[in-house]
């Protein structure tokens, strides 16, 4: 990422759980990508479905938010748990210039990936220089 993409991440100590509300939330890891043309988000979220997924973006936040099904069939007992189950929320502040009507976001396979388009203005420019002999 490039030091003018500011985005929220969550620190290496944090737990997956958000206990300051009344209800635990869970917090889904999430890589952010950079390329000229756009941002790209990509969380894990196994067990949900696309119907669980709200995505929203308004005034350079991102907000995820939704719940991850639980995996667990029948009487079976989970020994070790390694995703988060229940609902989720995660706000991320954008510091790019987004297109906004071009935002997209696609959930298959447990993966859920928002693209952001960069507006022309934010692309980054090559500018030719003149030989003056």
């Amino acid at each position: 990422m490039s030091e003018q993409t500011a985005m929220e991440r969550r620190p290496e100590n944090e737990s997956s759980l958000d206990r300051s509300r009344s209800n635990a939330v869970y917090v889904p890891n999430v890589d952010v990508l950079e390329t000229p043309e756009e941002l790209l988000l990509v969380a894990d979220l196994p067990g949900s479905s696309s119907s669980d997924i709200d995505v929203r973006y308004e005034d350079g936040e991102l907000t995820l938010h939704g719940k991850v099904n639980d995996r667990q069939p029948g009487e079976a007992r989970a020994l070790l748990r390694e995703y988060g189950v229940g609902h989720f929320n995660r706000v991320f502040t954008i510091d790019e210039q987004i297109d906004a009507e071009k935002i997209s976001a696609e959930y298959a396979r447990g993966v859920l990936t928002i693209r952001l388009p960069k507006v022309e203005a934010a692309k980054p420019k090559t500018i030719k220089v003149k030989a003056r002999d």
